[in-house]
């Protein structure tokens, strides 16, 4: 690569601004291919109409010697334009009238004692059944039926936690019959409700603690499948996590065949590009799932900014979330947190330490 140029005095030059003309060049071109992703960042007018338009507006494109650009609808209007009628530019947009609407219809599941039918939650918002469904889904991650599932199985959780007993927690939680929650209340909270509110009393959680190539690591599982992988420098603060999350648990030493389930995961561990074919028990909220859901699909040898997880479950203004969720993740490298860096490229901080996650992504590395 050339160095950079260097003004007499041996300081670097700044890099050029790009030109008004370049600018054009790329609002023209959004104009063209009707892009959404320009948003809010210009607006177009078109002489021959005296309309000012969204960059994505549907309307017949106008001739170049026609069309002038402006920073704001304040702008446009100043210069004699009026909003398009199409496009409606000084208006939210309809991605931002969308979310509003399916902001509304989670506050409506959130307040209901019993989970709205799909057709009474698109006439409270006024739209279809089948538009709600598709919006709803595009915005949240989740159909409006997994995200009143998932909303349940919080606040049962927290009721539990409170209530003076399991069958007040049950109908405060919007259950009718008890028999109903107890047919799910394992795949609500992962045991029975009396062995969650005695804090795992009677959960057994099988675990060990081996040595890989990054330090110590823990592995524990329930009857359903993996709950976490820990790395670390001291095994005892590796178990000790285990004992804070499950306080009541009873915490078993892993048997021979555990040990086959702990080799596994090592070997994840040292070739981690190879995945992992054992079952998960991931315990979190639905927005933890969703971004988690997201991280296992970043491909092995790749990385993603925190802001492309957002932009992927359909939240990008949801970054800090994001990071929080990849923070809480109790499941190494099988949920591979590892895979997201800043926005410059640059690695953030990790759970586990910085120089294993360089490490694990030094080995995902493609040659």
């Amino acid at each position: 690569m050339l160095p950079a140029p260097q003004t007499p005095k041996g300081k670097l030059k700044s890099a050029p601004k790009a030109s008004a003309q370049d600018m054009e060049a790329v609002r023209w071109a959004a104009v063209k291919a009707r892009d959404a992703a320009f948003e809010e960042k210009f607006y177009y007018s078109v002489a021959t109409t005296g309309v000012y338009c969204r960059p994505s507006c549907s309307a017949r494109l106008a001739r170049r010697e026609n069309v002038a650009f402006h920073t704001s609808c304040a702008d446009a209007e100043r210069a004699g334009f009026r909003p398009c009628k199409r496009c409606k530019p000084n208006e939210p947009s309809l991605q931002d009238q969308y979310a509003a609407k399916v902001v509304e219809a989670c506050r409506l599941i959130e307040r209901a004692d019993e989970p709205p039918k799909l057709g009474d939650l698109a006439r409270a918002i006024g739209l279809s059944s089948y538009h709600f469904h598709r919006i709803f889904k595009a915005v949240i991650g989740l159909t409006p039926k997994a995200y009143a599932v998932a909303h349940r199985q919080k606040r049962v959780r927290e009721n539990l936690a409170g209530s003076a007993s399991v069958t007040d927690a049950i109908h405060i939680s919007g259950f009718n019959s008890s028999g109903r929650f107890y047919a799910n209340s394992a795949d609500f909270i992962g045991m029975t409700p009396t062995d969650f509110r005695a804090g795992g009393t009677a959960a057994e959680m099988r675990f060990a603690v081996g040595e890989c190539s990054l330090g110590s690591i823990l592995v524990a599982a329930s009857a359903k499948g993996i709950t976490a992988i820990f790395l670390g420098d001291e095994p005892e603060n590796l178990v000790r996590n285990l004992q804070d999350r499950f306080p009541k648990a009873t915490l078993i030493g892993g048997d021979s065949t555990f040990e086959t389930i702990v080799a596994t995961v090592v070997g994840l561990v040292e070739a981690p590009d190879k995945g992992l074919d054992l079952p998960l028990d991931v315990r979190g909220t639905a927005f933890q799932h969703r971004v988690w859901q997201a991280l296992r699909e970043i491909p092995s040898g790749t990385t993603a900014t925190y802001s492309e997880i957002a932009e992927r479950i359909g939240m990008p203004k949801a970054v800090r979330a994001v990071a929080s969720a990849c923070a809480a993740n109790k499941i190494a490298v099988a949920i591979p947190c590892h895979r997201v860096v800043r926005n410059d490229g640059s690695l953030s901080g990790y759970r586990w330490g910085v120089e294993r996650k360089r490490a694990l992504l030094k080995r995902e590395a493609k040659p």
